[in-house]
């Protein structure tokens, strides 16, 4: 069985480009031998990343993520069961947010910010879809 899990955070310090890129680096590694694909978005602080693959194998990695202290207020938003992949070609796409039309933010939020924590898990998603849509990810073929 799949499921699909959309998660929050915040970075527990303040994040160089370097500390992202070892993040996605790791993802694009690991992930495959665990059937897991996905995408990250990061603005500022906060992250979104959402991780499609088995429940156990998800799971498995959502609990490391929450115990990762480079996280801090890890929120889950979304937790479903899905028949199929929506980010099924990224073993971890990214979307730096400081990049995007704001106007595309405000169409899901009150203020032109990434604030998923005041964002419906729904939003959230649509978010990330109109992101994919757009050609907004940047990403390695899975």
């Amino acid at each position: 069985m799949m499921v699909r899990c959309v998660y929050a955070s915040r970075a527990a310090t303040a994040l160089s480009s370097a500390v992202v890129e070892d993040i996605l680096e790791r993802s694009r590694i690991n992930n495959p031998a665990n059937g897991i694909t996905g995408i990250l978005c990061y603005s500022g602080d906060v992250f979104i990343q959402v991780l499609e693959g088995g429940r156990d194998e998800v799971c498995e990695l959502y609990n490391a993520i929450v115990r990762d202290g480079r996280h801090a207020q890890v929120r889950l938003l979304v937790f479903q069961e899905i028949r199929e992949r929506k980010f099924c070609n990224w073993t971890m796409g990214h979307v730096d947010l400081s990049k995007v039309n704001p106007g595309l933010l405000l169409k899901y939020h009150e203020k032109a910010v990434l604030n998923p924590f005041a964002m419906s898990g729904e939003a959230t998603l649509s978010l990330l879809d109109e992101l994919v849509a757009t050609v907004a990810v940047h990403s390695r073929m899975a």
